[in-house]
């Protein structure tokens, strides 16, 4: 494990390790290497999602400390995998349902043929230097998440493309000229993998100066800090913590079941909010025949919830 002080304390900040992870190598023997890996999570009390294809690995998992130790250092042990890192968080609990591992064409889907970060990419900022950067005037900074994230936080000054996929980034660069006015693209994302591609992507476009945050906004909340920071918000994060903000601390955001937009108080207080049901980001694209059953689908898990089981729909 890394000697990330978040670990040493689970007692005090939350008792399930999360572990974030991605790693592009050259992998055709993902799916022979599927089965084994989802045993070995299964053994070690480990849950999640890990994404395996021919490019490489991506997910995230959770589970207690031992157990992810034991998933990480089997990766490792995999030439493939032998320099692959991660970024780790701590959750009040289990923050996923089940332990899935899955094959892909790709770990991040662009849907652009023949880009690959291990022969071109943008250069790595550390969290360190990444203030500086963003705040040079020669410097566009681009969000390369979708919007559902961006919504709930985004770095000072930075451009939103309002991409509901990531396969639409390529064609919002095609369409956004003005993206050639200054010398350097700054690119982020959550966990650092989305850059790889986008920044691998904005090369072989003829983009020269492309630079991304190494860790991504994980690893720039886990090291900047509060005071210092010029992160407006919280990071969404794809399990049932929603958001976390700096310190990789829980935020304070709950998920639409209905269309798995992040929701905050704020907007809990909306009459078209109904837990499980809808939400105001939702309501007006949802049927009543659809709430009727979101309905049933929520009956369903506070009865679950009374006999002290986790419904698998929740």
């Amino acid at each position: 494990m890394t000697d990330n002080p978040l670990t040493q304390t689970p007692a005090a900040s939350g008792s399930t390790c999360v572990a974030a992870l991605y790693h592009f190598a050259t992998f055709p023997r993902c799916a022979e290497f599927r089965e084994p890996l989802q045993a070995l999570c299964e053994e070690n009390g480990v849950k999640g999602t890990l994404l395996l294809a021919r490019e490489g690995i991506n997910g995230t998992i959770a589970g207690p400390d031992a157990g992810i130790a034991a998933v990480l250092a089997h990766l490792r042990a995999q030439p493939e995998f032998a320099g692959l890192e991660h970024k780790e968080s701590r959750a009040s609990k289990m923050p996923f349902l089940r332990m899935k591992v899955r094959l892909k064409k790709e770990i991040v889907t662009m849907g652009v043929e023949d880009i690959d970060p291990n022969k071109i990419v943008g250069t790595y900022v550390a969290p360190k230097d990444w203030n500086a950067l963003i705040s040079d005037p020669d410097t566009i900074v681009i969000d390369t998440r979708n919007d559902y994230e961006t919504a709930i936080g985004i770095f000072k000054g930075a451009v939103d493309p309002q991409t509901k996929t990531f396969r639409e980034f390529p064609d919002w660069v095609k369409n956004n000229t003005g993206l050639h006015n200054k010398p350097k693209i700054a690119m982020y994302c959550t966990g650092g993998i989305r850059c790889e591609k986008a920044t691998a992507f904005m090369k072989e476009q003829g983009f020269d100066e492309v630079y991304h945050l190494k860790g991504g906004i994980l690893k720039y909340l886990e090291e900047v800090p509060a005071e210092e920071s010029l992160w407006e918000g919280a990071c969404f994060v794809f399990d049932e913590r929603v958001s976390v903000e700096h310190g990789l601390k829980e935020g304070n955001h709950k998920l639409c079941h209905a269309c798995r937009n992040p929701i905050t108080a704020e907007e809990v207080t909306s009459p078209f909010y109904e837990e499980g049901v809808s939400c105001s980001h939702c309501y007006d694209t949802r049927t009543e025949a659809d709430r009727d059953r979101y309905r049933q689908r929520q009956h369903q898990i506070a009865l679950a919830k009374k006999r002290g089981v986790k419904h698998i729909g929740s």
